[in-house]
């Protein structure tokens, strides 16, 4: 009697006697010939006995009949030796009068996964239509939402063989080429594999790492978007029994190219649930597709690559903070250092000054210029912004400042000279206010420049406080190159002083979100006692009453300095 005798896929070298007429082929129990295999349709095919010759025909199944590799798409005959496939499984024909020695035959090596949970396969549902696509699976519960149907071995020996690789690492350049590497040890038949992502959210799919099991293998990364993009916004990984028959891949030419026959597509999520790419392996081989048992285990690896890519990427990101504070703390220390030191020493004068960033560095600035002629200056200056781009503003602008007060007698002209140079630059509309105090402590003569700055407050020996040099407030710097900047003149007597100030303190707020405000700032002028140390020292203390445990939110720059009693 005719029979069939499978030479790949489950139990090889199983004979199986065919009845006279007809046999039918099939996943289901009540078949003739019943293949226990997810992919295979119910009733897949058929064969048929008539006027002594052998015919097959396929009966609508999913993923088709083959014989020698030739699809059957109609009645074919069938001779000694034939091969028919139906998915992997590989049956041959062996007629009573030519029976062929079968015995040397030795199954094709399967996946580790595979080789494991022949006998414990899940059932997809009962469909006969004509599509590829063996198995999808939701995987946008993470990894806590698969439920593998493979043994426990099986599963353990696929997840701890990623585990361990991915433990070693915390290099997004060698995490890829690891989960590659692990997928192929697992999936024996994988002819290809790749790792595709966004580099960031808007960016388009680029491929990040790929694998070939031959050497010398075309790796032209052209790959089917439409079935990556599905997986990603469907959020589950895809089984293509047979990806050249499947719609979904649009006759994409990476798969005509390749010949793919099976493949598999997982998508990656990071822990906020965006995609961060997918995870695809390939077969060229007709005779190794992949199965259900597989896709399981790829979207468990998908679901821990993406944990690991998702530390690899903190852990790039802490690195990459920890440098940027060491870079800021730099650049704190050598902004203070651009400061004053300490205070000048000119006879029948007291100075106090204080300086706090909002952050590591700041815009806010103050410094004490000497001059040729026994004059000195005392400088505020204001950048518009803060942080870094501030402080590098405040460097280029309190170097500019000190060059042209050194080389004007004239301040306002100075101030005018600085204000051109800063001004040339494109600064991203940043400007700066700016108060300068020149003093001459032989005549006691006080000539003042402001800039787009608030007025400082001048307190007299009788306690009377006010604010001076409004009326004479020129624009900022660097809103009008060519800006001639006025004066204003004082004589300063004994027991006077001048406090100048940025807006950090007269806009810091409390836990209630209010101002400090300019009128409580002058109140404290005017009743604080002793000299200027004690008036600065005053100040601080009361804004800081004021403030709480509020965050600082602006940069905080102080001067004071008066003649001696």
């Amino acid at each position: 009697m005719a029979h069939l005798q499978i030479v790949e896929g489950v139990n090889p070298g199983r004979r199986i006697e065919l009845p006279v007429n007809r046999s039918v082929i099939g996943r289901s129990s009540d078949c003739d010939v019943a293949l226990d295999v997810a992919a295979v349709s119910r009733r897949h095919a058929v064969l048929l006995h008539e006027n002594g010759e052998y015919f097959v025909e396929d009966l609508g199944s999913r993923n088709g009949t083959f014989v020698n590799d030739h699809r059957v798409t109609s009645r074919i005959p069938l001779r000694q030796g034939d091969r028919i496939l139906i998915c992997d499984q590989v049956l041959q024909v062996v007629f009573p009068e030519q029976e062929l020695l079968l015995s040397g035959l030795a199954p094709k090596e399967e996946s580790s996964l595979s080789s494991l949970v022949h006998d414990e396969r899940g059932l997809p549902p009962d469909t006969e239509d004509s599509a590829s696509v063996v198995a999808t699976i939701d995987v946008s519960g993470g990894p806590a939402s698969l439920s593998l149907s493979a043994k426990p071995e099986a599963k353990l020996a696929a997840l701890v063989e990623i585990s361990k690789n991915l433990s070693k690492t915390l290099s997004m350049e060698e995490i890829l080429p690891k989960i590659l590497d692990s997928l192929f040890k697992i999936f024996v038949q994988a002819d290809r594999g790749f790792v595709i992502m966004r580099p960031s959210e808007d960016a388009p799919l680029v491929p990040m790492a790929d694998k070939h099991r031959k050497p010398g293998q075309d790796l032209s990364m052209r790959v089917s978007r439409t079935i990556v993009e599905e997986a990603m916004k469907g959020r589950k990984a895809i089984l293509s029994a047979d990806a050249a028959t499947d719609e979904r891949f649009e006759m994409a030419e990476s798969i005509s190219d390749f010949q793919i026959r099976s493949m598999m597509c997982a998508p990656m999520f990071d822990a906020d649930g965006q995609a961060l790419g997918v995870i695809q392996v390939d077969t060229l081989n007709q005779l190794s597709r992949f199965l259900d048992e597989d896709l399981e285990v790829l979207a468990a690896v998908a679901s821990q690559a993406a944990v690991a890519i998702d530390n690899a990427r903190m852990h790039e990101l802490a690195i990459e903070q920890r440098a940027l504070q060491r870079d800021l703390d730099l650049a704190a220390r050598m902004q203070r250092a651009l400061l004053p030191a300490a205070p000048p020493a000119v006879k029948g004068y007291r100075f106090f000054d204080f300086y706090e960033s909002a952050r590591q560095v700041g815009g806010d600035y103050y410094d004490y210029v000497h001059l040729a002629d026994g004059r000195f200056a005392v400088v505020v200056g204001d950048v518009a912004g803060k942080g870094v781009s501030a402080a590098i503003l405040m460097a280029r602008l309190s170097s500019d400042v000190r060059f042209f007060l050194a080389s004007e007698t004239n301040p306002a002209m100075a101030v005018t000279r600085a204000n051109h140079s800063f001004a040339q630059h494109d600064w991203a509309d940043r400007f700066v206010t700016m108060l300068v105090a020149v003093v001459d402590p032989a005549t006691h003569h006080l000539t003042l420049i402001n800039a787009g700055h608030m007025p400082p407050l001048l307190r007299r020996a009788s306690g009377d406080v006010q604010p001076v040099g409004d009326e004479q407030a020129g624009l900022p710097l660097g809103v009008a190159d060519s800006y001639q900047y006025d004066s204003f003149k004082i004589d300063l007597q004994q027991g006077d002083s001048l406090t100048l100030f940025t807006d950090g303190f007269s806009e810091a707020m409390n836990p209630s979100r209010d101002l400090y405000g300019l009128e409580r700032l002058e109140n404290q002028v005017r009743t604080g006692t002793g000299g200027v140390e004690e008036l600065g020292q005053h100040l601080l203390a009361d804004v800081r009453r004021f403030v709480g445990n509020f965050p600082q939110s602006d940069d905080m720059c102080l001067a004071c300095f008066g003649r001696c009693e």
